[in-house]
């Protein structure tokens, strides 16, 4: 698909990123609009790097556009390119959400941080007095993000090598959280803490599925496939509550629909039931 012909719709979104074939935000836009009776409201998926990523919000007709959700390797890339961007989006220097104003500007936003939170909200958990963060990448920054606003102590980020460590250090600073960092190699005392964020890719937290606790906190694994993860079905079977990336995905994507749309009253249900049907059928 060609992203400046001119739309069939009146009004376009689509995420953005490399690899995204594997997205699934366009199940749950496009849910969403179905459900609120928006049938000219369309959302794509497209390639794009960061070397392609000028030219084409260039070759935008930004009167056809809404908006773009953007994931990884565009989450920093892009801040130049804006005109503006959100306080929450600046915290992490990372933006998901890019929304086209009417008089043309750019704007971008970090609906990442409040979904997660959201989610969290969604399952009661509103406080924790500690919590540890596994993995150092730019999702972990929006847990620390996240975390700072419900963590009442410590939050102990576990990764690989002293630059990644001395990051997450430097993050705790900015967002006003206190952070102790720990080696990989110790990950497994992670999952004594009342809340694990885990923000590794695909297969790197398998090994620790064999040391969840017989009585474990809550899980929050930001993966959504293959679901669930060897960590989640331990914990699961050790009875702790479990959040997955579908959580994540369906919350934050509620805040991009209420920015492209201008409206409330998102069906967050029909999109995670949209979500877990794409999920079950891969």
């Amino acid at each position: 698909m060609n992203p400046t012909a001119p739309p069939a719709a009146a009004h376009r979104a689509a995420v953005l990123g490399a690899p995204i074939a594997h997205s699934l935000s366009p199940v749950l836009h496009r849910a969403a609009y179905a459900a609120m009776g928006l049938p000219g409201w369309s959302y794509d998926r497209f390639e794009v790097d960061e070397a392609a990523l000028p030219g084409f919000l260039h070759g935008l007709d930004r009167a056809a556009w809404a908006g773009l959700s953007l994931t990884m390797p565009l989450k920093r890339a892009v801040i130049p390119l804006l005109d503006d961007i959100t306080p929450t989006a600046a915290s992490v220097e990372a933006v998901n959400t890019v929304v086209f104003g009417a008089d043309g500007r750019r704007r971008g936003d970090n609906t990442d941080i409040p979904g997660l939170l959201a989610a969290l909200h969604e399952r009661g958990i509103t406080t924790v007095p500690s919590a540890a963060v596994l993995g150092a990448g730019a999702t972990a920054s929006s847990a620390l993000a996240a975390l700072a606003r419900i963590c009442t102590g410590e939050v102990t980020a576990y990764v690989r090598g002293p630059e990644r460590a001395a990051q997450m250090r430097q993050w705790g600073e900015r967002l006003g959280v206190a952070v102790r960092t720990a080696d990989w190699a110790d990950a497994g005392r992670a999952l004594h803490e009342p809340l694990v964020v885990a923000t590794t890719p695909a297969g790197a937290a398998d090994h620790l599925a064999a040391a969840v606790p017989d009585r474990p906190g809550a899980l929050f694994d930001v993966l959504y496939h293959p679901w669930p993860t060897p960590l989640a079905a331990a914990w699961s079977a050790r009875g702790g509550p479990v959040l997955g990336g579908l959580d994540l995905l369906v919350h934050q994507a509620v805040l991009q629909i209420e920015q492209f749309t201008g409206r409330t009253g998102v069906p967050l249900a029909a999109m995670r039931a949209a979500g877990e049907a794409a999920l079950a059928a891969r």
